[in-house]
């Protein structure tokens, strides 16, 4: 179903409906942390939580929304704190059942924050940690135009995300913001809940003004909601022009304060010692004691007129910054508390809240009355965003080997490019799903001649002033249907876009293989969002390179050590780190088929540059015994070496296998018979061995033909990273061990200066082995 254009007519609700929904979802979200909180038993005695203030703050933004101007299409981030608001909505549009309303943060219920892939009720987005939830729907509506322009169709729709002000001090907010191709997406729209409150305390220095200012000048359209209707008004009364002065250049810990004061205290505090103080003081003095607490909380975030003009100025031909001034806890007792933001209401309190609105606490879910308008709205609303089922997701073929052996010298980096072309060339309709992505290093990471092959993604296409330039190698020509998309140098984006590439087949039933590529050592830098990703249920791999001290003329700095423990530990992903050409096609392409599919994983692939004579892995030219050589190392390893009564077991990952293989035979000239076994996933291997314990349930086959018990000898494991990562292996037949690797920083120097440096060259291996077999 294609989503109608949102200037298309919908159901025009009053400002005085919407308000009486949102009276009701402002008490449905304050119950259902209430309950959890103080009704459920809770026999550990351990804190649940939740956010009632910060639920608070986002009521009527959220119901203005949701009920004038969502379409179908349209996908929403809604920020972490919020997430009982939005089930209260759900609640209320049928989409969510009364049972649930009992069970947030309840092993089963509803999630502490928003959760695609765990929540009963419909989630856009996975929010929780601080700024990816806000920049995922950049990613979204990129992946959306992705998908349009290349494998199939999709909706049409704005991507919102519901910002919490404080949320903008993420630094990745700002590099998403920022980057050139998010200026062309019309349909990001960010709404910031500026209620002026981190969790600590007032934030004294927030000001839309700023905030204005850095959005424009990326290229954004800014809208400020500053104030409601009843303020509005008072603003063209005699004394109005300096009321409104007042309250703009106030300090925000200043006019919190006056939310926590009796009318009498306002009227004092108010008009302050300025000029314009005895103008204030007569204007407020007509006012009665409501009207004017009315007025001091009367902000545009919590007023449905100002909202919903707000959202009819949207620009659709470029981003929009919808900043709404709110208070924390509009309603509520707490109501601009600076303490206010994990704060509960105590029983007494919530009885009076309820009493206040005329709710029942011991029956709190009630729904509107059936024949009632609010039910009524609410029963167009739910109809007017029904969406079509997501289509199955076809089941993609990936080739599994492409029979070919690759020969001579070359890096399991320069493999990364070639297994891309072969497949472009062998496999045009799986390839045609393929979508890499790097930060600014796409010829550096040996993606060149594949960028040049299938061209650079925009959203629109440009001129390329130098396609005619024989100089010029790397061509880069953009268009809308170039299969490479390259963000500028901001890892945390590269990961956030090709998580939101791995959810096209569960959003639109059309399966990516989106492939990150970026330095190993900045891995860690994009780790936090990508495994959030991951866990929010986007497919991808991604690819670090170089890796290791063997990228040893770049020095410490660009040395990375600990990322294969990243690989074993991180869930729902299956770490490899290939030795050979042969072994980064068979990774890859195992790694392909799992993606874009319910069942699917992601993986990470460590490759090196370090140049590697590719005879040294023996491949088999028997079929059957080449497939079970593939079979092995995508299970996790493979012999490489097998001597008839071997007294030690050379273990090796990745680029350092040649030394293992160097070591093995001067062991064997000095008469110690040495097995040589290459791992290409540890992780892999480990959760073998905890099936085999009990604690899992994956395949256990890999050990018996890597590790069989019948050649059990003492061990020693090496690779270009930290020794822990290879260490569980001599549990698996309880044999003594040495762990080789790398655990400090490293050096500037040649290959075998910064081997010998941290004791993982041919030397320290024989040294190794004849230390353990004493």
């Amino acid at each position: 179903m294609s989503s109608p254009s949102h200037t298309d007519p919908i159901h025009e609700a009053s400002p005085e409906l919407l308000d009486e929904i949102g009276e009701r979802v402002l008490w449905l979200s304050t119950a259902i942390i209430h309950h959890a909180n103080r009704v459920r038993p809770n026999p550990s005695g351990l804190k649940v939580g939740g956010h009632q203030a910060s639920c608070a703050s986002m009521v009527s933004i959220m119901t203005a929304l949701w009920f004038d101007q969502l379409q179908p299409g349209d996908r929403v981030s809604v920020k972490p704190h919020a997430s009982p608001v939005l089930h209260s909505l759900n609640y209320l549009l049928g989409d969510l059942e009364e049972k649930y309303l009992t069970t947030l943060r309840e092993f089963g219920g509803l999630q502490s924050y928003p959760s695609r892939s765990k929540d009963p009720d419909t989630v856009d987005y996975s929010t929780g940690s601080v700024g990816i939830g806000a920049t995922a729907p950049i990613w979204g509506a990129m992946a959306r135009r992705y998908v349009q322009t290349s494998t199939g169709q999709t909706s049409s729709g704005r991507q919102y995300s519901l910002v919490g002000d404080a949320e903008l001090d993420e630094g990745a907010v700002w590099e998403a913001i920022l980057d050139p191709g998010v200026a062309e997406l019309g349909e990001v729209v960010w709404i910031i809940d500026l209620n002026r409150q981190s969790l600590d305390r007032v934030v004294p220095m927030i000001a839309a003004g700023r905030l204005e200012a850095m959005f424009a000048a990326a290229g954004w359209q800014v809208i400020t909601v500053t104030f409601g209707a009843l303020l509005e008004s008072l603003f063209t009364r005699d004394g109005g022009i300096q009321l409104r002065e007042r309250i703009l250049g106030m300090p925000n810990a200043e006019y919190q304060r006056l939310l926590r004061c009796s009318p009498d205290e306002v009227r004092n505090r108010l008009p302050g010692d300025g000029d314009g103080a005895f103008a204030i003081a007569a204007l407020i003095a007509d006012l009665d004691d409501s009207t004017l607490a009315a007025a001091i909380r009367n902000l545009g975030g919590h007023d449905m007129s100002a909202l919903i003009r707000a959202y009819r100025e949207i620009d659709d031909t470029r981003p929009t910054a919808i900043i709404a001034y709110t208070i924390k806890g509009c309603g509520l007792p707490t109501e601009g508390h600076p303490q206010n933001h994990s704060s509960l209401l105590t029983v007494d309190e919530f009885a009076s809240f309820a009493a206040e609105l005329g709710r029942d606490p011991g029956q709190p879910w009630e729904r509107f009355p059936d024949e009632s308008a609010p039910a009524q709205l609410c029963a167009t609303t739910a109809e007017r965003l029904r969406r079509d089922p997501v289509p199955a997701a076809p089941r993609l073929e990936v080739p599994i080997d492409s029979g070919r052996t690759p020969k001579g010298t070359s890096s399991t980096q320069a493999g990364l490019g070639r297994v891309l072309l072969d497949l472009n060339r062998s496999a045009p309709d799986i390839a045609r799903r393929v979508v890499t992505v790097s930060p600014d290093v796409s010829s550096t990471t040996n993606l060149a001649g594949w960028v040049n092959k299938v061209g650079v993604w925009s959203a629109a296409e440009r001129h390329n002033w130098f396609d005619d330039d024989p100089e010029t190698l790397m061509h880069w020509r953009e268009k809308p249907t170039g299969q490479h998309m390259e963000l500028g140098i901001a890892e945390t984006n590269l990961v956030g876009l090709i998580g939101e590439l791995g959810a096209t087949w569960s959003r639109w039933g059309e399966p990516l293989f989106p492939i990150g590529v970026m330095y190993d050592p900045f891995v860690e830098r994009a780790l936090e969002p990508w495994s959030y990703g991951i866990y929010a249920g986007g497919q991808s791999i991604l690819v670090g390179t170089p890796s290791g001290v063997s990228l040893a003329a770049e020095g410490g700095a660009h040395q990375s050590i600990t990322t294969p423990s990243i690989g074993l530990e991180q869930p729902g992903c299956i770490a490899y780190e290939p030795a050979f050409g042969i072994d980064v096609e068979w990774t890859l392409l195992a790694s392909m088929g799992r993606l874009g599919r319910p069942d699917g994983t992601s993986a990470y692939l460590r490759l090196s540059t370090r140049p590697v004579d590719q005879s040294l892995a023996n491949v088999p030219d028997d079929p059957a015994a080449r497939e079970r050589r593939r079979r092995q190392v995508v299970a996790g390893g493979y012999p490489l070496v097998r001597q008839a009564n071997p007294v030690v077991t050379l273990v090796a990952m990745g680029a350092v296998v040649p030394e293992a293989l160097a070591a093995a035979d001067r062991l064997e000239q000095a008469g110690v018979a040495a097995d040589v076994l290459v791992v290409t996933s540890a992780g892999l291997l480990f959760e073998a061995l905890q099936a085999r314990r009990g604690q899992g349930s994956a395949p256990t086959w890999i050990l018996d033909q890597v590790l069989p018990a019948d050649r059990a000898t003492p061990m020693v494991t090496v690779l270009d990273g930290h020794p822990h990562t290879l260490a569980f292996l001599a549990g698996v037949n309880r044999v003594a061990s040495v762990s080789l690797g790398v655990s400090s920083f490293g050096q500037v120097g040649s290959l075998d200066d910064v081997y010998r440096l941290h004791g993982i060259d041919t030397d320290s291996i024989v040294r190794a082995a004849l230390d353990v077999t004493a």
